[in-house]
């Protein structure tokens, strides 16, 4: 770990398998220490932003100057039911069929 890490930006092991299950991420136990090390590090790499003395410096979103280059958000000619369904691999008018992503007997994100 770090030398200059602060208690608070430190990552055990424990966290990185916590957070590799949460990303469905399959790591080696014997990779765990080793990206717990470099996780860490880059908390730390990240937590010197709070060191900066932004005192008088006006919030903005972006670094440059920029203008929205979207088009109007107009309603426009649309397709019909049977039109939008055609190449649906599963559909039950007026409906598109998707597989269950959430409560399925698969989703272990808990």
């Amino acid at each position: 770990m770090p030398d200059d890490a602060p208690d608070s930006a430190k990552l055990d092991d424990d966290a990185v398998r916590h957070v590799a299950k949460l990303a469905r991420l399959d790591i080696a136990d014997t990779d765990v220490h080793r990206i717990s090390e470099q996780l860490t590090g880059i908390l730390a790499y990240v937590s010197k932003i709070a060191e900066v003395d932004t005192e008088g410096v006006e919030p903005v979103a972006h670094a440059v100057p920029m203008e929205n280059v979207l088009r109007e958000d107009k309603v426009g000619p649309m397709l019909s039911v049977e039109q939008a369904l055609q190449n649906a691999p599963d559909k039950e008018p007026p409906f598109f069929k998707v597989p269950k992503v959430i409560g399925g007997d698969e989703d272990s994100a808990g």
